[in-house]
């Protein structure tokens, strides 16, 4: 694939099976650069499966995942986040015995300190780590947790955990920030509050987002694009006036709805 493209992240035809289920069938979608970029569907679409595997957290059996125009199908997440996917999660994994700020160094993504060639000197891995720690304050300063940079992680309520994660997200410096519902959990008001954040960074950073929501308002006021996914398959994407008015989008939420049966993989 050309890299002269204005799709940041392809998925092409990913398929991933849990024994005799599929779970994602084929799906292919593109996210354009500087994007925010929705991903629904009813409960078992099959949504936070192909996130797994776009991630690298699930092995699809089949398709390929092109970052900027590169294959990052089937590497390690680790691997696929120093290659610019970053991810968070519905569940926020803070480590509660650490302080928020030391929550955010960790995802530094360049540490001399910790090579063994560069572990004697001093002055260059201390440079750097200042400089790691100012960024980390920034960061803590633009999700209102400054004032709690070196209080017990543990001790942020859970919308508070859903902005450090945003933090430790953007201190890996990401191309695509992949958001697995970002307001579940959370009050309203908290809830407005990230979603401005996320505009905000989007905006001032250039950066482009995918992200799994539930709640349509937010999805149809906040997105450029949105991939609509039922039973395991993609069945449309395009513009939230175009996708709300979709036949196969209300047939696949009625139909949701009338079996009652919410899907063995989401």
């Amino acid at each position: 694939m050309p890299a002269e493209t204005s799709a940041l992240l392809s998925v092409q035809n990913v398929s991933k099976r849990f024994g005799g289920v599929t779970a994602v069938d084929a799906a292919s979608f593109e996210v354009r650069r500087g994007s925010l970029t929705a991903l629904i569907g009813p409960n078992g679409a099959g949504k936070s499966t192909l996130f797994n595997v776009i991630t690298g957290f699930e092995r699809g059996q089949g398709g390929e995942v092109l970052l900027e125009g590169s294959s990052v199908f089937g590497l390690s997440p680790h691997r696929i986040a120093q290659r610019g996917m970053v991810r968070t999660f519905q569940l926020t994994k803070a480590l509660s015995v650490m302080s928020v700020i030391d929550n955010v160094l960790l995802a530094n993504p360049r540490n001399p300190g910790e090579r063994l060639g560069l572990a004697l000197l001093r002055p260059v891995w201390r440079r750097h780590e200042n400089t790691a720690q100012d960024r980390a304050r920034d960061l803590l300063e633009v999700f209102d947790l400054a004032a709690k940079a070196d209080e017990y992680a543990g001790t942020l309520s859970g919308g508070q955990r859903k902005l450090l994660e945003l933090a430790r997200a953007l201190m890996l410096e990401p191309a695509i920030l992949l958001l697995d519902e970002p307001l579940a959990g959370v009050n309203r008001t908290l809830g407005l509050q990230i979603l401005e954040h996320i505009e905000r960074i989007r905006a001032e950073r250039g950066l482009t987002i995918l992200l799994v929501e539930h709640d349509m308002d937010v999805v149809m006021r906040h997105s450029d694009r949105i991939v609509v996914m039922a039973e395991g398959r993609v069945v449309m994407e395009g513009e939230p006036a175009r996708v709300r008015s979709d036949q196969r989008v209300i047939d696949a939420y009625l139909g949701s709805a009338r079996s009652g049966k919410p899907g063995t993989h989401e």
